[in-house]
């Protein structure tokens, strides 16, 4: 389309522009990127403090405006304001895009990372409990030491303590009673 002298100088609306760009037009584009570049890249910097980001979401941008011109209706809204909108989306899409690969890093990283497990120390600990235990074990009465083990390292139940030391179920009861009392008291454990 040909102007007259007076439309060649005249500046043309970024909606006009944003038309032209719709249909394909490179310079209208050129135009356009001169017009609405810096609003462009300050919504992205706004949203990603980071310059380098926000370069590279501009771009983008740029190319989303090249691709889906044709969609703008000026009926809806200022080509500024549609522009700096996609912009924006882009923008926060970039934010919400990173924090989800930190959480899937992190969670990886969870994951993956072993415990620092001293075993010597461990086995040591446990030696020493079970010297302990068995200190303990010899401060109780003989008919309470054969009626702890049975049931507690034996896997029994009092039923089946009781009829192996042939002794009534109520007496099995009190010498587990007493003796795990006297254990606790040894071991020094509160309840």
């Amino acid at each position: 389309m040909e102007r007259g002298p007076d439309e060649a100088d005249a500046p043309r609306s970024a909606e006009s522009l944003l038309s032209d760009v719709g249909r394909g037009d490179d310079s209208a584009f050129a135009v356009l990127y001169d017009t609405l570049g810096r609003g462009v890249f300050g919504t992205c910097l706004g949203v990603l403090r980071d310059p380098d980001h926000a370069a590279e979401v501009a771009q983008e941008v740029w190319v989303e405006v090249w691709r889906t011109a044709p969609r703008f209706d000026a009926a809806r809204g200022s080509a500024r304001t549609w522009t700096l909108t996609l912009a924006h989306r882009r923008a926060v899409d970039r934010v919400r895009a990173v924090q989800a690969q930190r959480d899937r890093d992190q969670r990886v990283l969870d994951e993956s990372t072993e415990r620092e497990f001293d075993v010597v120390a461990d086995e040591v600990e446990s030696a020493l409990e079970q010297v302990r235990v068995r200190d303990c074990l010899g401060t109780l009465t003989p008919t309470q030491k054969q009626a702890v083990v049975l049931a507690y390292y034996g896997g029994r139940t009092y039923r089946e303590v009781a009829a192996e030391l042939a002794a009534p179920l109520p007496t099995v009861k009190t010498r587990i009673r007493d003796g795990l009392l006297r254990l606790r008291d040894c071991l020094g454990v509160t309840s």
